[in-house]
């Protein structure tokens, strides 16, 4: 077994690089240049030049992230659930404890999951079993409007 030269080790070490970094992240986001990387070894122990294996390795890691990754991220994300919080902002809550600002209380339940709420008007006070509307989220609370004023329900 003879001694890698210097440019077959640098390949090397970046194929190793961004394997570790594809492990770390698990994003999808390296692994398309580590393909291009290990074309370019591969292609340095035929001693073909460096600009050949600079190019192979540039255009093989474009084509697997263009044409390969969108496939991928949309047979491997699957099963992934969405747990994004935002998705709560215009659903409807049901208020469990009275809401009021300055005494900074409050809580709602939405998608049977409580939640502390502010109202977004400050002044507001917001009763108990009242429907509410979640207009955004600041920090870990809800931010709502009452969504059964008499104007809502003409």
């Amino acid at each position: 077994m003879g001694f890698l030269t210097d440019i077959q080790l640098f390949w090397l070490i970046l194929f190793a690089a961004f394997l570790v970094a594809e492990l770390v992240s698990l994003g999808l986001t390296s692994i398309w240049f580590a393909g291009g990387s290990l074309v370019a070894l591969l292609l340095s122990f035929t001693n073909v030049s460096i600009y050949v294996q600079v190019i192979a390795a540039v255009i093989v890691s474009l084509v697997l992230l263009f044409l390969i990754r969108p496939w991928a991220r949309k047979h491997f994300n699957r099963e992934r659930v969405q747990t994004n919080a935002q998705s709560l902002v215009g659903q409807t809550a049901i208020v469990i404890e009275e809401i009021d600002n300055i005494r900074a209380q409050g809580r709602v339940l939405v998608r049977g999951q409580e939640w502390s709420a502010r109202s977004a008007a400050e002044t507001e006070h917001i009763p108990k079993d009242a429907r509410v509307t979640i207009r955004r989220i600041s920090g870990v609370k809800l931010i709502v409007e009452r969504g059964d004023r008499p104007q809502d329900l003409q």
